[in-house]
C-alpha cells in the first residue's frame, strides 16, 4: 500500500512538471518573435537637409572710426536725449563723440594767418610789376631819345651805353616781378589748402555717424585717448538695417555641392528655442578656409528680421533643404542595416532568441542585405525623387525583414530620402502598418519586463548556473 502511494505521488508530481513544462512551451509559441525588437512601417513626409552651425550677422555693417587723435571730452546724445550707447538708434549726421579740439584750432588760426600773409605778398607783388612797369617806359624813352642823337659831341658813348643797358633792366625786371605775382598766387594757394587741411581735422574732431542705422558696438568712452596711424582706430560700429539680417554659415566642403543660390534654409537659435527660422541661400563666397585641414565655404542665408527677435552674433543651427517628400512610406534607418544573424538556408528554425526566417536575403555571401550594397544614409548627392532620373538606374536599393507570425521575411525596397532617423522606402510587398525588424532585444530584457514566461528558459527548472537558452 505504501509503495502504491509513493508511485502516485512520484506519477503526479511528473505529471505537474510535464503539464507546466508543455504549458510554458505554449505560451512561448504564441509570440514567436517576441525577442525581436520592431518598428512600425510609417506614412508621412520626409526632408533631407544639411546641418551646419553660422553666427547671425548684421547685412551690412559700418565701422565709424577717428582720423585725428586726441582725448574723448565728450558722447552726443539720440533724440531721446540719451547719451550714445549700445543699441542708440543714430540718424546720418548725427554727433557720436568728441575729441579734444584745442591743438586743431590753433591750426586753424595759423592756417587763417598764413592765408593773410600770402594774399599780401600776392599784392606786394602785384605793386611790384606796376612799378617796374614805370621804371621800363622811362628807360624805354631815354634810350629812344639817345638813338636819335647817337654817340657824338651831343652824348658820350658812354652814356649811349648806359641808356641801352638801363633799358634792357627795366625790361627783366618787369618780367622778374611777374613771375613773383605768380610766386605769390602760388602761396596763397598753399596757405588756403593749408588752412582747408586744418580746418577738417579740426571738423573730424566731431565724430558724426556716416549713415542711419543702430549702434551695435562702443569701444571708446569719454577720457580715453584716441591715437590715430596708418589705420583708424574703430569707435563705433553701425548696423544699417537690423529688419534685414544674415547667417554666415560655415559648410564643408563634402556638401558645398548640394547647396546653391537660392535653397531654402531653416534655422535655430538658443536664444528662442523651438522656434524656426527660415531663410533663403544669397550669396556662396568663394574665399575657402582652412582649419585643421577641413576645408570650408561660408554661405550667406538671407532672413527677414522685421520683429527683432534675432540679435547679431548669435549662435544659428542651420540646415539647408535639399529635398522633401511628402505621403511615403518610412522605416528606421536602422531597419535597413540589420540582418538576422546566422541565416545560411533557405529556411532556419529559430534557437534562442533568433525566429524562423522565410527565405535568404538576395547578394553575396556576407554582404548585408539591410544595406544592399550601399550605405542607406548619409547620402548628399542623388536624383531629385519622382524625376525619370530617379526611377531609374540611379536608385539604391536595401532590403528591410517584416515580422510576420511565422518568422521574418526580406522585402526588397528602393530607398528614397533620408532625414538622418527615418528613410524613404517604395515596394509592391510593403505597406503601412506592417513591423519592420530593428534589432535584438537584450538577453533578460523579455524576462524582466514580462516574468519568467518571457525568458529563454523553462520556469520549472532551477537557473542557478545555466546561461541563456539552458532551457532549449
Amino acid at each position: 500500500m505504501r509503495h502504491l502511494v509513493r508511485t502516485s505521488i512520484v506519477a503526479s508530481v511528473v505529471l505537474v512538471v510535464a503539464g507546466g513544462s508543455i504549458a510554458w512551451r505554449l505560451g512561448q509559441r504564441k509570440d514567436p518573435l517576441a525577442d525581436w525588437r520592431t518598428a512600425l512601417v510609417k506614412r508621412g513626409g520626409v526632408v533631407a537637409a544639411i546641418s551646419a552651425t553660422g553666427t547671425v550677422e548684421p547685412e551690412e555693417v559700418v565701422d565709424v572710426g577717428a582720423q585725428v587723435l586726441g582725448a574723448i571730452t565728450g558722447l552726443g546724445k539720440d533724440d531721446s536725449g540719451r547719451q550714445i550707447n549700445y543699441d542708440s538708434v543714430v540718424e546720418e549726421g548725427m554727433v557720436l563723440a568728441r575729441i579734444d579740439d584745442s591743438l586743431y584750432v590753433a591750426d586753424v588760426d595759423t592756417a587763417k594767418a598764413a592765408v593773410l600773409q600770402a594774399q599780401a605778398n600776392q599784392v606786394s607783388a602785384e605793386a611790384n610789376v606796376q612799378q617796374m612797369q614805370a621804371k621800363l617806359v622811362q628807360a624805354e624813352q631815354d634810350w629812344n631819345r639817345a638813338q636819335k642823337l647817337g654817340p657824338s659831341e651831343a652824348l658820350a658813348p658812354s652814356a649811349y651805353d648806359q641808356y641801352q643797358s638801363n633799358y634792357g633792366v627795366a625790361k627783366a625786371n618787369v618780367g622778374v616781378a611777374k613771375a613773383a605775382v605768380e610766386q605769390a598766387k602760388a602761396a596763397l594757394a598753399a596757405a588756403q589748402a593749408g588752412l582747408v587741411r586744418a580746418q577738417k581735422n579740426l571738423q573730424y574732431c566731431t565724430i558724426t555717424s556716416p549713415v542711419k542705422g543702430v549702434i551695435i558696438d562702443r569701444r571708446v568712452n569719454i577720457g580715453q585717448t584716441v591715437v590715430s596711424s596708418l589705420n583708424a582706430p574703430s569707435l563705433f560700429l553701425i548696423a544699417k538695417d537690423l529688419t534685414r539680417i544674415q547667417v554666415w554659415v560655415s559648410v564643408n566642403e563634402a556638401d558645398i555641392g548640394s547647396v546653391h543660390q537660392g535653397m531654402p534654409a531653416t534655422f535655430t537659435v538658443d536664444a528662442f528655442p523651438g522656434q524656426v527660422f527660415h531663410g533663403q541661400i544669397g550669396r556662396i563666397r568663394l574665399n575657402a578656409t582652412m582649419t585643421q585641414n577641413v576645408v570650408t565655404y561660408t554661405v550667406e542665408v538671407n532672413t527677414d528680421n522685421a520683429d527683432g527677435k534675432l540679435l547679431p552674433y548669435l549662435t544659428a543651427n542651420v540646415q539647408f533643404i535639399t529635398g522633401s517628400r511628402e505621403n511615403v512610406l518610412t522605416v528606421p534607418n536602422t531597419a535597413l542595416h540589420w540582418q538576422p544573424p546566422g541565416q545560411e538556408g533557405q529556411r532556419a528554425e529559430a534557437r534562442g532568441p533568433r525566429a524562423e526566417v522565410k527565405g535568404r536575403a538576395p547578394g553575396k555571401a556576407g554582404q548585408r542585405p539591410g544595406a544592399g550594397g550601399q550605405k542607406a544614409e548619409g547620402r548628399r548627392k542623388k536624383p531629385e525623387p519622382g524625376s525619370q532620373e530617379a526611377e531609374g538606374n540611379g536608385q539604391e536599393r536595401g532590403t528591410v525583414w517584416v515580422a510576420e507570425e511565422r518568422g521574418l521575411k526580406p522585402v526588397q525596397v528602393t530607398v528614397g530620402l533620408t532625414d538622418g532617423a527615418q528613410t524613404e522606402v517604395r515596394a509592391a510587398d510593403l505597406q503601412e502598418g506592417m513591423q519592420v525588424v530593428v534589432g535584438e532585444k537584450h538577453p533578460g530584457a523579455a524576462g524582466a519586463a514580462g516574468g519568467p514566461a518571457s525568458g529563454g528558459a523553462s520556469p520549472f527548472i532551477p537557473q542557478i548556473g545555466r546561461g541563456r537558452g539552458g532551457g532549449r
